[in-house]
């Protein structure tokens, strides 16, 4: 059993929260969407238990890491920096392994690509770059769409939408009951939806990543897909063409876009693989 530490790291605009677990090398894991370090509750103790010292944080403006003024539209630039901040906290001398899932994929990625001697060996899981993608309009459209559906009617169709693809299919598999690792977080999650569907999808989604970076670092990045996802072009198709145009490796992890809380075992076994590959 790993305690759980909990410090704060002061950046511009922010305080953020993080937990830190174990001892070893350094794993930091990066949450997306509006989740924050207790999306990995699952795992994280599971990797930690392997060797590592696991890192998460809440990202700015969510949970428990307070904005010092007026939230605005997040930038990935200024959350790789948070990243980098919390990096310089619990591993100054050292680079780390760094995990990014979905939103936090792109900030991983960003990372990466801007310093690459702060990382040893990065995985970014179904980072959401739309842009990437062949024909990214209709992506692009349904994310400003439910934008909009929240803003003029609120939480509940604009999430009812966002679950749906671009031309209005439902998900095969309905979300069941959330797994206990995570029924903690659910109330902060549920108030940090407005947050994110407002101020995080749509800027977050449209960025380009440095693949000029990229492609320089590509020996020490991983693209994940989830084995549930291959057949969802927003969530897939971006990992898919950065793996085409970087070289990186591209690995196929349990479950879909959250197969880390579905799945944390299986999970954190082929993460640990990736990692050390």
């Amino acid at each position: 059993m790993n305690d759980i530490a909990v410090g704060t790291v002061k950046v511009p605009g922010a305080t953020l929260r993080y937990e830190t677990r174990g001892s070893g090398p350094v794993l930091l894991l990066i949450p997306g969407g509006a989740g924050d370090a207790g999306l990995f509750e699952g795992m994280a103790g599971l990797l930690a238990d392997a060797g590592h010292t696991v890192v998460s944080y809440d990202q700015r403006g969510l949970s428990r890491s307070p904005l010092d003024g007026p939230l605005a539209d997040q930038r990935v630039n200024e959350w790789r920096d948070d990243a980098l901040a919390v990096l310089d906290a619990v591993s100054p001398d050292a680079p780390a392994h760094v995990f990014g899932s979905s939103s936090g994929g792109i900030v991983a990625l960003s990372l990466l690509a801007a310093r690459p001697d702060r990382v040893r060996r990065l995985v970014a899981h179904e980072p959401p770059l739309v842009e990437l993608l062949a024909d990214p309009a209709p992506y692009r459209d349904h994310f400003a769409e439910v934008r909009e559906l929240h803003r003029t009617r609120g939480l509940g169709p604009a999430m009812a939408r966002f679950s749906e693809t671009p031309d209005g299919r439902k998900p095969e598999r309905q979300d069941g009951e959330l797994p206990a690792s995570i029924r903690p977080m659910a109330a902060r999650m549920t108030a940090n939806m407005p947050v994110f569907l407002e101020h995080v999808l749509v800027p977050f989604s449209s960025s380009a990543p440095d693949l000029e970076g990229l492609r320089a670092a590509a020996g020490k990045l991983v693209l994940g897909v989830g084995e549930e996802s291959t057949d969802q072009e927003a969530l897939a198709g971006p990992a898919r063409r950065l793996a085409e145009l970087t070289g990186a490796v591209r690995t196929e992890f349990p479950g879909g876009h959250v197969g880390c809380v579905e799945h944390p075992a299986e999970f954190a076994k082929v993460l640990l693989s990736a990692m050390w590959r």
